[in-house]
């Protein structure tokens, strides 16, 4: 496993590093002070897994993570001295962190569980996925979408809500559509669609999802049809059955 540590602290970037090299099976590839760093180190040295601290100066780890956007993508565990965010990581069930001071154990069983999910590219976006909705920022420990992971060949990338026109169902495959381009969703409409509640995406059709903020146009077609015109100039049919969604958008 090639490893960054990033830190804002020498000494902690040291005894971090001492503690790693005694596991053997590790080989750090680089250090950053600071969040800037980092996102060069990982785009440069492309490690497997990143030990990131939460509070550092110039951009903190959780920025970190909202400027990856996907190819390649490291295991992340957080690194923190404050035990609220690790307990709110470990509710979520998302990834793994590490309390300050960090247990010789604690880090050897985070490692072997960083070995187990960088073999399966899938499973290291959703857990990035997963890491942004419990970010600090949320309030109440309500957990905000913030990323929706979208396949690429054989790449997966981080996508903002924001970018993202709709969701559109072919069969087995569900694609999410973009104004440049399309990935294929990890997940099914259904599941899409119970993820995004209460977001500006609503259901228009049994094989469409769309983001309302991104129509340009809606055209009736008759009492119970309309035509939905996107942005990029896509349309899709409103369905009879959710035909009562148009009125949402419209007071959208």
């Amino acid at each position: 496993m090639r490893a960054l540590i990033v830190d804002d602290e020498p000494v902690a970037r040291r005894v971090l590093r001492e503690e790693l090299e005694t596991l053997g099976s590790i080989d750090i590839v680089g250090e950053a002070d600071n969040g800037k760093t980092a996102l060069l180190e990982i785009a440069s040295a492309r490690p497997d897994i990143v030990f990131l601290d939460i509070q550092m100066p110039v951009m903190g780890g959780f920025e970190v993570l909202d400027r990856l956007e996907g190819g390649h993508m490291p295991v992340v565990i957080m690194v923190t001295a404050y035990d609220q965010h690790a307990i709110r990581a470990f509710e979520a069930g998302a990834v793994d962190y590490l309390l300050k001071p960090i247990g010789q154990n604690r880090l050897a069983q985070a490692v072997e569980r960083a070995k187990r999910i960088a073999r399966n590219p899938l499973e290291i976006a959703e857990n990035l996925a997963h890491l942004h909705e419990i970010a600090p920022t949320t309030t109440n420990r309500e957990r905000k979408v913030r990323k929706i992971v979208g396949k690429l060949g054989e790449e997966y990338f981080l996508l903002n809500p924001a970018e993202v026109l709709a969701f559109q169902a072919d069969g087995e495959v569900t694609w999410i559509v973009t104004a440049k381009q399309r990935y294929m969703a990890t997940q099914n409409l259904t599941a899409i669609e119970s993820r995004l509640q209460n977001t500006p995406f609503r259901r228009i059709h049994r094989n469409a999802l769309v983001n309302v903020e991104q129509i340009r146009k809606m055209s009736m077609l008759s009492s119970q049809r309309w035509l939905v015109t996107l942005n990029n100039g896509q349309e899709f049919i409103v369905s009879k059955r959710q035909a009562k969604n148009v009125r949402d958008v419209l007071n959208w």
